[in-house]
């Protein structure tokens, strides 16, 4: 499985959505997030993505790969890679464009991230702001 994921920055503050209405983080924040699917690049996914999450236009080549984690979940054994880009540019508003999985969209500082944070998402974010372009999350080699 492949998670892709949109960090828009605007001058240190990041845009978060409050997770609702699913079965997987509800009450958490989260960037934009969906996943591949069959048939899709990663980078067509991104731009469906914002277009159905935010009602954003996002151009392929205005996406750049800021950060990947491969996250692995030792309750399940189950790992994924998650995908997240940064746009040099995009039109439109960022709305709620699908309310029954997302309760509200809000500007984060990247200093003051809220407590309930998918945890691989304030992984990422952190490490976007070191410049570190990946990570894992969940193995037993980790730090």
């Amino acid at each position: 499985m492949i998670g892709l994921h949109l960090v828009l920055l605007e001058e240190g503050h990041v845009l978060l959505g409050l997770r609702a209405g699913t079965t997987w983080c509800d009450g958490w924040w989260h960037v934009p997030a969906g996943h591949l699917e069959d048939g899709e690049s990663f980078l067509t996914g991104m731009v469906r993505e914002a277009r159905e999450e935010l009602g954003i236009a996002l151009a392929e080549e205005d996406l750049v790969v800021a950060h990947t984690v491969h996250d692995h979940d030792p309750e399940t054994g189950q790992s994924r890679l998650q995908v997240f880009f940064t746009a040099k540019q995009y039109s439109g508003r960022p709305c709620v464009a699908e309310p029954d999985k997302c309760a509200e969209w809000r500007w984060w500082p990247l200093s003051e991230l809220p407590e309930k944070l998918v945890r691989y998402t304030r992984q990422a974010l952190i490490c976007i702001q070191r410049g570190q372009s990946a990570s894992t999350l969940g193995w037993p080699d980790d730090c």
